[in-house]
């Protein structure tokens, strides 16, 4: 009997100090030691390999297997588990979304398999990679499935939710690593909202359209998947809108090539090769460089300019781009160098016209027919030209009043024909503007007063009559 006792006595002693010894490890955070711990002592039975998948590879070309581990990696539960993890900000400001630091390892389980991956960053040139720890006994049977496996979880995140595009600008201070500093493009401007002739639009809109299903008729007669724009007109009639409503139509990223940053030849190269697909590589005011160039102050050359259009990298590392430049004036360009086959597209951005004027007032004003609307026709066809920038801004500072925005345009237009000094006029108006309003609340004030003194004297008289006293 005293050994039943002693038995039973052991087993809720042992029952006790499990159970002190569960909440020393929870409560003191010694549970993370100890599967560490046990972890450790697994690994020495198993031998393992590791697979290193960079950020950039030796010719400094972006890995797209790496984001697509990055987007994958941060969607797994076990991120939560790991000892040091970034918030961010998505694409809405309100949404937090956690993504791994580096030097910090979280596993994942596969056909039975735990497999674990170790981010990390390189200090020298801030490039990152990932490496994934597997067993060599579970390699040959995993391997394969589970990348599959991954860009089919990828894919899915990425259909589920419109694809983040980003603006690339070029870097001038790199050193030895990649040239390109990205941020979140979030321009808004739409093919909906650019002031432009509909018919062109809609060829613009069916050509682009045409560009993204045409993988394989490219393949077939051997030429490069990729397009090329060049956009020309004076400066503010809508050159730069219009590459971001392209990217916006396309869900392209968007390469900003900032030429005064090119060191040389070699250097455009290079900056060529970083590039990724579905990208719009921009090249601005193109003939104001090639004007330096003739100066011998620009750092690369004619020949360089033709072989990143063109050329054979260009070829090799262009597919399923489209390249954009623009210039303010092209005639004054060697023709070789707009051939076919170097620039595809050719679109003229002129100065501001009626119709583009009306698209602006329906854009900015909300305004499709107005009175004013003949006066200002009128004024274009006696050859006035304001640029669409200059009739926005005129249209934003008079946003409260279309009346008054029509009429800042009509006086922009008159003055000289050609908008001087309708800087001077918006200025004007914004001050003027709390005046204007309060002048306006002033003038509603006295016809209410007007009208309500002229009610009291009416009401007074019938009184007076209804109370007189009949005639005997």
């Amino acid at each position: 009997m005293i050994i039943i006792w002693n038995i039973i006595f052991l087993l809720i002693l042992i029952i006790v100090v499990l159970f002190f010894f569960r909440v020393l490890l929870f409560k003191t955070g010694l549970i993370h030691t100890f599967n560490k711990f046990i972890t450790t002592i697994q690994d020495s039975f198993h031998v393992y390999q590791y697979l290193k998948v960079p950020e950039f590879n030796q010719n400094m070309q972006y890995n797209l297997l790496y984001a697509k581990l990055s987007l994958y990696l941060n969607s797994l539960p076990s991120i939560e588990d790991s000892d040091c993890i970034n918030l961010v900000t998505g694409t809405n400001q309100n949404d937090i979304v956690l993504s791994l630091h580096a030097n910090q390892t979280i596993h994942d389980s596969f056909l039975g398999a735990t497999l674990f991956w170790l981010s990390e960053q390189n200090e020298l040139d801030r490039t990152g990679s990932f490496v994934l720890k597997i067993r060599k006994a579970d390699k040959r049977r995993l391997l394969r499935p589970y990348l599959n496996h991954i860009h089919a979880i990828v894919d899915e995140i990425e259909n589920q939710r419109k694809r983040d595009l980003r603006l690339f600008i070029t870097d001038g201070n790199s050193a030895g690593k990649s040239r390109w500093r990205s941020t979140p493009f979030t321009h808004p401007s739409t093919f909906e909202t650019i002031a432009m002739e509909s018919d062109l639009k809609d060829k613009i809109k069916s050509d682009l359209e045409s560009f993204l299903k045409a993988k394989q008729y490219y393949r077939r007669i051997g030429r490069v998947w990729k397009r090329s724009f060049l956009l020309y007109g004076p400066s503010g009639t809508g050159k730069s809108s219009f590459v971001a409503a392209m990217a916006n139509f396309l869900s392209y990223d968007v390469y900003d090539v900032d030429l005064s940053k090119v060191k040389g030849d070699s250097d455009l190269k290079l900056l060529l090769v970083e590039t990724t697909p579905t990208s719009i590589i921009v090249v601005e005011d193109l003939d104001r460089f090639l004007e330096e160039k003739s100066k011998l102050t620009s750092s690369f050359s004619v020949s360089g300019i033709q072989n990143f259009m063109d050329g054979i990298l260009s070829t090799c590392c262009g597919e399923e781009r489209v390249m954009v430049f623009t210039m303010s004036n092209k005639e004054q360009i060697d023709p070789i160098l707009l051939r076919p086959g170097r620039v595809d597209v050719h679109i003229h951005f002129p100065v501001c016209d009626f119709s583009a004027f009306k698209s602006l007032a329906s854009n900015y004003l909300g305004v499709k027919e107005h009175k004013l609307f003949p006066q200002v026709e009128d004024i274009f066809r006696q050859g006035a030209s304001l640029s669409h920038s200059e009739i926005g801004e005129l249209m934003i500072a008079n946003r409260d009043s279309p009346t008054r925005a029509i009429r800042s345009v009509i006086g922009a237009l008159k003055t000289d024909g050609d908008g001087r000094g309708y800087e001077e006029l918006i200025q004007r108006q914004i001050r003027d503007d709390d005046v204007v309003l309060q002048q306006e609340r002033f003038n509603a004030v006295k016809d209410l007063r007007r009208i309500y003194g002229l009610f009291r004297k009416k009401s007074s008289r019938r009184s007076q009559a209804s109370i007189s006293p009949m005639p005997s």
